[in-house]
């Protein structure tokens, strides 16, 4: 790439040391805005899009059962892991570059994925997509340097929420493609979305001048990673290999003690991921505690939505088992029919074709012969298709998500960032707590999601600049990397302690035929309503803590200044 497309600053400009277009047109700002903001918006979208879809993509691979969940949660492990050491490189070597890195990663993740059937290499594929996560990371730092300082706060909120393509086109779109296609074509629409931004973004975004020589941490990033990794296992897998047994303790041990190591290590680290002195300044610090544990709830709450509201209702699970049960009954009466006929027969006389009719053995079979009843069963499922949910449920959260997303910039630049989030776990808390308690029909879980959008907004408008407030713009890297292995991290965590919930409540066919005993047999793919109802009960006690923080926090109580406060580091 040409240093001249990277540096090019427009005609009128007179941009400080960073490249900020304080002298550019409003046409000229907010065209680079739009493309940073649309480039960004892959993360999400494929998020929206995956999350939803999971209900359809699960048949490709039947021996995961409620594991296909790891499909999202490698995409949060993976993205924590990798986006500090992204950060960084954008510090070192521009912004703007490695945007185009991480767009062309992920571009082979979306083809790996579009064409797998093999369920390794799908999640290969899923944790090359997740350097995407950088992107969002990369683009808090790249709005504070190009923007002029006073639109600051408002782009870091547009940047949070988007506009409108993961929030709107990406679950219409999804929809419509996995209707009328298969959800492979998914992974191809986000293929072709990122091709059309990179040529836009190479000719309309300018490179930010600002340059942090350092070197990389990968140690830091593997131990992160690594041990994250295996404690995660640990709590999705654990119902399944016995929680207290040796070999399944192992896979915690080992994780935890990975991450214990992981301080150790960054405190001698040169340039580490996560600076532990940034880490204990209480401006930081709270914020990534409090944005750990609201992210239970982001990571959750598209995938709850998405797959109870594509789920079958109960009345056509317990038609299919029966159906499926008279179908292995009707075969064993003719057989044995067929073989009291042949009995009848002289020796070495075969039983001629159609010589037991069907319909008289059938005949004889009592209608009550077969049962069927779900036991635990559930309430929720309504057999909705991709599409449908897109426009049922999340068309307005995601509307509601835009406004606010907006609407918080404004509030921020005007009263800090700090009431805003603290709003936003309110919302989080009783939403959560709507979902466990409340009807599970789609109507309810329209009416709470619409609801929490405003929480949404709200939440990711305030993170970001409540960091650029606490720390200089030479700091912004390490500190937007740091904010988003929070995210990614606790959505992952999120996600797969849900699972395990999910895992260890199975919905159970008991199969009764008539002069027989009783057969238990779980159904795949669906949950026991405990399962989801124990999750949102979790996720709302995580939000709840997550609200002390935000309350105690001592900043974010004034106006945001777009960084102006650490204005003679820049």
């Amino acid at each position: 790439m040409s240093t001249s497309v990277d540096t090019a600053v427009p005609p009128g400009t007179t941009p400080d040391e960073s490249g900020r277009l304080d002298g550019a047109s409003k046409l000229r700002i907010f065209s680079v805005l739009a493309i940073i903001v649309l480039f960004t918006e892959v993360s999400p979208m494929q998020y929206v899009m995956v999350s939803a879809a999971l209900r359809q993509i699960a048949p490709t691979f039947p021996d995961q059962g409620a594991n296909i969940n790891w499909a999202i949660i490698i995409f949060g492990v993976v993205g924590a892991a990798v986006s500090p050491l992204i950060g960084k490189l954008s510090d070192i070597y521009g912004k703007k570059r490695m945007f185009l890195v991480c767009g062309v990663l992920f571009m082979l993740g979306c083809v790996i994925c579009a064409v797998t059937s093999n369920w390794m290499l799908f999640l290969i594929g899923r944790g090359l997509q997740a350097t995407a996560i950088a992107t969002t990371v990369i683009s808090y730092g790249l709005i504070r340097d190009l923007m002029p300082r006073k639109l600051v706060p408002i782009g870091l909120g547009i940047a949070a929420t988007g506009l409108g393509v993961s929030a709107l086109a990406g679950p219409l779109i999804g929809g419509y493609v996995t209707e009328h296609y298969s959800w492979r074509a998914l992974f191809w629409f986000l293929f072709v979305f990122t091709v059309i931004m990179i040529p836009l973004l190479i000719l309309v975004v300018p490179e930010s001048k600002l340059r942090t020589p350092q070197r990389l941490d990968i140690v830091g990033a593997g131990l992160l990673g690594a041990g994250a990794t295996l404690v995660l296992i640990y709590l999705d897998k654990g119902q399944d290999w016995g929680w207290s047994k040796p070999t399944t303790l192992a896979w915690l041990i080992v994780g935890l003690a990975l991450l214990v190591l992981f301080p150790l290590v960054e405190k001698r680290a040169s340039n580490p991921i996560m600076d532990m002195k940034l880490l204990f300044n209480p401006k930081v610090s709270v914020l990534l505690f409090v944005s750990l544990l609201a992210s239970f709830m982001i990571g959750y709450q598209s995938y709850a939505t998405g797959y109870m509201t594509q789920s079958p209702p109960s009345a056509e699970v317990v038609s299919q088992v029966k159906d499926a049960t008279w179908t292995q009954v009707k075969a064993g009466a003719m057989a044995q029919a067929e073989a009291q006929a042949k009995a009848s027969l002289p020796p070495g006389v075969e039983l001629p074709p159609g010589a037991v009719p069907e319909e008289m053995v059938y005949s004889q079979l009592p209608p009550d012969m077969v049962k069927v009843e779900l036991n635990p069963g559930y309430s929720y499922g309504d057999g909705f298709t991709l599409l449908k949910f897109a426009t049922h449920v999340t068309l307005a959260q995601s509307l509601i998500a835009m406004l606010f997303g907006f609407l918080g910039g404004l509030w921020i630049r005007r009263s800090g960032a700090r009431l805003p989030l603290v709003t936003a776990l309110v919302i989080f808390v009783g939403s959560a707590l709507a979902y466990a308690a409340l009807s599970h029909g789609w109507q309810t879980q329209a009416l709470i999601s619409a609801v929490f959008g405003i929480a949404f907004a709200l939440y990711y408008a305030a993170t970001p600049n409540l960091i650029v407030e606490a720390v200089p713009a030479r700091q912004q890297g390490i500190s937007a990397g740091m904010l988003g292995v929070m995210q990614a991290m606790g959505a992952a965590i999120g996600l797969a302690v849900a699972t395990a919930f999910l895992n260890a409540n199975p919905v159970k066919a008991e199969i009764t035929v008539m002069g027989t005993p009783t057969v238990i047999k779980d159904i795949p793919l669906v949950y026991a309503d405990k399962g989801y109802e124990v999750s949102f009960y979790f996720i709302a006690g995580a939000a709840l803590i997550a609200l002390v923080g935000a309350v105690i926090m001592r900043h974010g109580r004034t106006g945001a200044t777009g960084g102006e406060a650490h204005a003679s580091h820049n």
